[in-house]
This record gives C-alpha cells, structure tokens and sequence, in this order.
C-alpha cells in the first residue's frame, strides 16, 4: 500500500471526483459511512458521543459521521470549531443535515460539559495542516487532551502534519488520540517516534479512491500490508524434501548470552526452509539442543566465535550476530566470514564460494561499526537489522526521524543490502530510496531477544529461497503478527522474546489461510 503526501492525497480525492463521476460532498459520505461502521462495531451504543468539527473537510466528515450515528440509535452533539458562516460548503451541507436530537454548541460559548465515560471524536483538522495550529483551535486540543475522556481521530490527529516534524517545528498542538481512524492509507507522521505517538492504534478506513491515479503515483514511502505479504508466498511442492528448501546457518551465542543464538534458532526453524544449522560455542551445545532438537550443531571449540564452520558452501544464508559478543578473536573470525562469503575466489579456501547473502544483527553490526573497512565486505543482498543504538554506531546521530531515515537509505545504498530499523512499525529500508514500513506489532516486543528471533526468521526465509526484500518485507510482518498473538495469550507485560517462535506458526497460518480454505 502507497503512503502518499498531503497534496498528493488531496490530488487523490481531485481525481476520484472527477473520474467517477462523484460529487465531493458524496466522496464525504462515503468516509463517513466507512468511519460510521467502525464505530458502531467498536463503541457501544450506549456512549454519549461529543464531535468536535472545525470548518473544513475533517469538519465535515464530523458533521456527516454524527448524523449516521445519530440516526442509529447513539446519543450525539456536536461542538463546533467555528462560526457556521465560516464552514466550507460540504462542511456547512452536513451540518444543516444533522437530526434535531442532535446538540450542537457553539464555539463562542463554554466547552461543553461531559461525561467522564463519553467518547470524544475529533474532527477539526485534517491533512492541509502546515505551521503551528492556532486559536480557538489550539485551545480545543488542549482542553481535549487535559480529559481523560477515550478519544477517536478521523483521518489524522488534529494539529498533526502528514510528513514531518509536526512536533519537531515547535508544533506541540496535536490531538492525543487513543484510535486514528485514517482514510485511504495511513499518514507518514503516523508511523514515526516523533508523532506517532499521538495516533494511538491506527485503523485504515478504505473509500475507493481511484485506482488509476494511486497506481500511477510516485512515491518512496509504503505501508506493508497481510494483502502484500500473501502476494509473497512461496508454495510447497508435494514431492519435495529438505534439500529443496534451503540451509540457513546461525553464527552467534558465547558464555554470556547462549540464550541469544536459542532465539534466533527458533526463528530459523519456523521460516519454513529446510534445514538449520547453529554455529555456538562448544559448551552451549546442551542448552540448544534441548530447545531445539531438530536444528544441527556446527561447535566452536571457544567460548565465543573464533572459527568458520566447515564447507561454508552448502548453506544458502547465514545469519550472524545474536549473543556474538566483541571478544578479539570474535572480530577476526567475522572478518574471515565477510571475506570467505563476499569473495567468489577465496585462495585460502580450499573450495571457491559464490556471494552468500548474510543477515547482520547484534554484535555483528557493533563489530562492523567498530571497523569500518568491513562494510565493503558485506555481501549485496544481505539484511542490516539495527535498533536504534546500533544504526547511530553505523551511521551517526540524527536530529529527526527524517535525517534518520535517510541516513539508513544511504547505509542501504552503499552496503547494497536491505536496513531494517527495527522500531514500533519497522522500516525496510532498500538500496534504490524506499522505505516500507511494517503494519504489525505491539509495545510488548519491547524486551531483549524479540530481535534475535527476527533474525533468525529472515535468515530462514532468505535460505528458503525469498530475496532480502520479500524475506525481510515477510519476515517483519509475521514477526509482528507472532507479538500479536503472544501479547493476546500473555498480556504485553508478561509475553517474552521466547514465546514468539512459538507463535509464528500460527502467524504464518492466517497469512495462508486464503490457500486452506480450497480445501475446506
């Protein structure tokens, strides 16, 4: 799914009206059915809602949801932002329609008193936000984000920009919503630590807009969807076996983190490729073995990674990284694996090796961070996955989450490897400028490990057979979706890094559930 800009929305919604034909005060009501319906299957019919609507478009989808809803069967009022005389056309049509049952208070007047379990839906502002909000408008928010009151967003939060640096331009008058539901597409603010924040859980609320122009629109920013994942799909054959599905390698794990390379492992074994083996320490052998008996052993006779696995050739990834630690002679085997698998000709292996791509995790990107000259040996195709602390060792501090992000597509574009930076929605960052970001997840994945299990489930994917875009693209969202279901049966506080292997099974199952059902 396209993240478009604001103008290139409005351009959207320029296009639909004309190409349909539909009539712009008809496109309204289309989002307002849509927003209409998820609230009538979210909130009880027994809360008072109050909207609060400015003058505009956002206004006017207010105006046109509180008549839906107030027709259904909810109790509505409708505070108004502005003077009638001052609303835009569709904006002031819906306001005139609005049922008798309907209380609406003016701007000049008090804010309206409200009950403590009401439902407060905001409807000021919209995607045409540029610079600071101003009064009444502002004074609004803040008397909106002073209650404690639940709080629905349509669209956008108020005061919130579509792109950048709502709050970074010393804009702090936003709406804190606990639901955004957003038309057509999520807004890039939305899905940044700057701002995002301020959606609370965004829901996206399709209305049809036309097909033509969004397919032809240019953009770098994409939202990954379950529709784009099961686009990715590779089937099964009846008449396989293991060898047809690929051998990933997990280098990681020493004395103080064996549990590292564990959870990677197990991310691995549930990608679905064909085998796995683990390359640890000699003495944590006992440990992964007795988590994960189907995975095979490749030991390093120190108590860190000190030495290639034999017959690197035979693995189709490797994945490198989790629980590796920095000892010295950690560095210098990981500069003998960057050359033995980015060099087509090694003369110190006995056998010549094709480029094997690699996934880059932990203490691997620490190392590389430490010693520059090892990016160049990073083979093209290969996966970056840094949180935060681990891309500023790679690329830098940042001021903003725009300077970030690009520093990240730089680092992409220089290595010839995918980034992913790892975050509430992760972003996949690709070497020709796209940045896609991922739809799943929950605050729960916030604990050490959840990485590591990632890493391993990219490594899998890609020695199944995906490219470092589709495998990380796949491996982010079905990692997100497990966090789902683990924070379900666990709650966030309780669910751990451990039991998200455990539930990227059902994950992936849901992704194919369109193909089971043929046989139903």
């Amino acid at each position: 799914m396209k993240i478009l800009t604001g103008r290139q929305i409005r351009e959207a919604d320029r296009a639909t009206i004309e190409r349909e034909p539909i009539s712009s005060l008809d496109l309204m009501e289309r989002a307002a059915a849509g927003i209409a319906r998820w609230i009538a299957a979210n909130v009880d019919d027994a809360s008072r809602l109050l909207f609060c609507c400015g003058k505009g478009g956002n206004g006017g989808d207010g105006l046109a949801v509180a008549r839906i809803l107030a027709t259904s069967g909810y109790e509505c009022a409708v505070f108004l932002a502005a003077a009638p005389g001052e609303f835009s056309d569709d904006a002031r049509a819906n306001l005139a329609c609005l049922p008798q049952s309907v209380k609406v208070f003016d701007v000049t007047a008090e804010h309206p008193d409200i009950e403590p379990d009401a439902v407060l839906i905001d409807a000021l502002l919209g995607v045409g936000v540029a610079g600071k909000v101003r009064e009444p408008v502002c004074g609004i928010i803040e008397w909106i984000n002073s209650l404690s009151n639940s709080v629905i967003s349509i669209d956008i939060p108020s005061g919130m920009q579509t792109e950048w640096g709502s709050a970074d331009s010393g804009n702090h008058c936003i709406i804190r919503a606990g639901t955004t539901l957003t038309i057509g597409f999520p807004k890039l603010a939305m899905l940044l630590p700057e701002t995002g924040e301020y959606t609370g859980n965004v829901m996206v609320i399709p209305i049809g807009l036309d097909e033509e122009y969004l397919d032809a629109t240019a953009t770098p920013f994409y939202y990954i969807t379950r529709e784009w994942v099961d686009g990715l799909r590779k089937p099964r054959t009846k008449f396989s076996h293991k060898g047809d599905y690929g051998h990933a390698l997990l280098v990681g794990g020493s004395a103080a983190m064996p549990g590292a390379a564990i959870l990677a492992v197990g991310g691995a074994l549930r990608s679905g490729c064909g085998l796995v083996t683990a390359h640890i320490p000699k003495n944590e052998r006992f440990a992964l073995t007795a988590n994960h008996p189907s995975a095979m052993l490749s030991l390093d006779e120190g108590g860190c990674f000190t030495a290639l696995p034999t017959a690197l050739e035979r693995f189709s990834a490797i994945g490198v990284g989790p629980g590796l630690g920095r000892d010295p002679k950690t560095v210098d085997a990981l500069r003998k694996l960057l050359a033995a698998v980015s060099s087509p000709h090694d003369k110190n292996l006995s056998v010549p090796l094709r480029e094997i791509p690699l996934v880059l995790d932990a203490d691997a990107l620490n190392i590389v961070a430490e010693n520059p000259d090892l990016q160049s040996f990073i083979p093209s195709g290969s996966v970056l996955t840094p949180h935060p602390g681990e891309l500023r060792r790679l690329v830098g501090e940042w001021r903003t989450d725009k300077e970030k992000l690009e520093k990240a597509s730089t680092l992409a574009r220089e290595t010839r490897s995918i980034v992913i930076v790892k975050g509430a929605h992760s972003v996949v960052c690709t070497p020709d400028g796209r940045f896609l970001f991922n739809s799943t997840g929950t605050p729960g994945m916030a604990k050490g490990g959840c990485g590591d299990v990632l890493t391993g489930l990219i490594t899998g994917l890609m020695a199944r057979g995906f490219d470092a875009e589709t495998a990380s693209i796949t491996g982010v969202y079905l990692h997100g979706r497990a966090g789902e279901r683990a924070a379900r049966r666990y709650g966030e506080e309780a669910m751990n890094a451990g039991d998200l292997a455990k539930f990227l099974q059902p994950a992936k199952n849901s992704y194919l559930r369109t193909r089971r059902k043929s046989f139903d």
